[in-house]
């Protein structure tokens, strides 16, 4: 989040702006109008524009570039390789690496996009699930070489297998080891790694997959319950991890449905986890989440009709009390953003901190009629859709089950008939529709980097120290059929120049692998 602001506040014709609007205060329980008593008047959101393209180097350059121009934190995306635990030289990795996020292999690609950064000073956030133990071991081990202690990194890792079950597919592991490695990441993150969120909880991709937002807020927070009651289970005081789980969610164009989503998810969270485990530190029970406005509803047709939808949502955002902010470029339904899009993304969010006054006072829609209406209807449905989920035996169980998956086929399929039909209007799509001529300039991954890439591990490989590498996977392995943590020898993997597909193997002789039911 920014720096200090300023303390007149008044609308831009000078009239003089209450802090909140009702009788519930803003940063005490159950935090509907915010978990914060000031919100943006002390502290702005932290601006993310979620950045990987291509190479290691390249990506770096877009860091240091949006960093330049008002950027306070860093989003990360990785390639499909990287997210599915495989080497760019993997022969599954054929003709994907790079394509759609950057491609990390190794500790070293990791000291390359890193490099010039201050990881002392800057927050990151990594979207990465089945390998989010090794890419957050790479990223602790860099900023060790920066001379920045454990202590001092900041960020988060979304590490959240269960919605890859349900929405996304980037599972490798079946459910059991999967939650294993996250429960190990809260317990050594906790003893060595304060200030890291373990785990951000996304609703985003439910979202994207098309759920409506009532589906979104029930499945995340029940996934969230299923991590935290893993926790307790490996012997963690709630108050010594829940603190540092944050969430993800989208943002999408129904205005005021989505600010009432935010205000009943931080209530229903709050209820939940108060009610069931008595927490002692309040932060325990305080939902902290990231948002990024919807890639799903960003059009091909007319893209810079894109700016007003990001516009819309990212405002939506902003009055449901975010506290962190992405923003898609409007080119993103085309290709990956170039530097002109993503400055305008940037803008957006400037724009609406600095211009539009909705940062100027805490909870600007609490008390509206409309609101306050939707936000008790979407705490209501939401929770009764967790309560069915725990009738089913719990998150995990409706995922093998394939209960989640079938509710959202069916949200998705009636949002698409809708459309067809001409029941909802897409502008540009099924109205508002123009001949268009070409395409604005898109940006386009280099297409040698794959064979760099193999290049640069078989020289990796030929170089370090075999026996050293052998024997760190090794260890790997037989801590993987033990309850021990594994998160240090993967560190210690990595300083040995083990890559990142090598790690995944080592756990995969006792882990195995696991295919989801499609809930059809």
């Amino acid at each position: 989040m920014a720096g200090q602001r300023r303390e007149d506040w008044q609308t831009l014709g000078g009239i003089e702006l209450p802090r909140i609007s009702g009788p519930d205060e803003a940063g005490s329980p159950p935090y509907t109008r915010g978990i914060y008593d000031t919100m943006y008047r002390s502290r702005l959101w932290t601006m993310r524009q979620y950045a990987g393209f291509s190479s290691a180097e390249e990506t770096n350059e877009r860091f240091k570039l949006l960093l330049e121009r008002g950027q306070k934190g860093l989003s990360v995306a990785f390639d499909l390789p990287t997210q599915l635990g495989l080497d760019a030289d993997d022969e599954l990795s054929e003709g994907e690496v790079g394509k759609v996020g950057v491609s990390i292999s190794c500790l070293d690609d990791m000291r390359t996009l890193l490099s010039g950064i201050p990881l002392d000073k800057v927050s990151t956030s990594m979207t990465i699930n089945s390998p989010a133990m090794v890419l957050l071991a790479m990223y602790v081990a860099i900023a060790e070489e920066q001379g920045v202690s454990q202590e001092e990194v900041r960020g988060t890792i979304q590490n959240d297998i269960l919605k890859e079950y349900i929405a996304r597919g980037t599972y490798v592991f079946p459910p059991s080891p999967s939650m294993r490695l996250i429960t190990d990441v809260f317990e050594h993150c906790a003893e060595n790694i304060p200030a890291w969120n373990t785990i951000s909880i996304s609703g985003y991709h439910i979202r994207e997959a098309g759920s409506t937002a009532v589906q979104e807020v029930a499945f995340t927070l029940a996934n969230a319950l299923a991590y935290v009651e893993a926790a307790v289970e490996k012997g963690l005081d709630i108050d010594i991890f829940a603190p540092r789980i944050s969430f993800f969610f989208n943002c999408h164009n129904d205005f005021f449905e989505e600010a009432s989503k935010f205000r009943a998810a931080r209530r229903l969270w709050h209820d939940l986890i108060t009610t069931r485990y008595s927490p002692s530190d309040p932060k325990s029970a305080m939902l902290r989440f990231h948002t990024q406005v919807a890639g799903v509803s960003l059009t091909a047709q007319q893209p810079l009709n894109n700016i007003a939808r990001v516009t819309i949502q990212a405002l939506a955002a902003v009055c449901g009390g975010t506290q962190s902010l992405h923003t898609n470029s409007y080119d993103e339904a085309l290709g990956l953003p170039t530097e002109e899009s993503a400055t305008v993304a940037l803008r957006t969010q400037q724009i609406i901190a600095e211009e539009s006054g909705a940062a100027n006072v805490v909870d600007p829609l609490g008390g509206s009629y409309l609101v306050e209406e939707l936000t008790d209807t979407i705490y209501s449905q939401a929770m009764e859709q967790i309560l069915e989920i725990e009738k089913l035996g719990g998150a995990m169980a409706a995922i093998e089950a394939g209960h989640q998956q079938r509710e959202i086929h069916e949200s998705a399929w009636s949002h698409q008939s809708q459309v067809e039909s001409g029941d909802r209007l897409i502008v540009g799509v099924n109205h508002g529709l123009l001949e268009e001529e070409g395409m604005p300039p898109l940006l386009k991954p280099d297409p040698t980097l794959g064979e760099r890439q193999k290049s640069k591990l078989a020289n990796l490989r030929s170089n370090r120290n075999n026996d050293e590498a052998m024997a760190a996977l090794e260890a790997i392995t037989n801590g993987a059929k033990t309850d021990e943590n594994l998160f240090p020898l993967v560190v210690n993997a990595l300083k040995a120049d083990c890559t990142l597909g090598e790690i995944m193997n080592a756990m995969k002789e006792i882990f195995g692998t696991w295919m989801a039911p499609s809930g059809v």
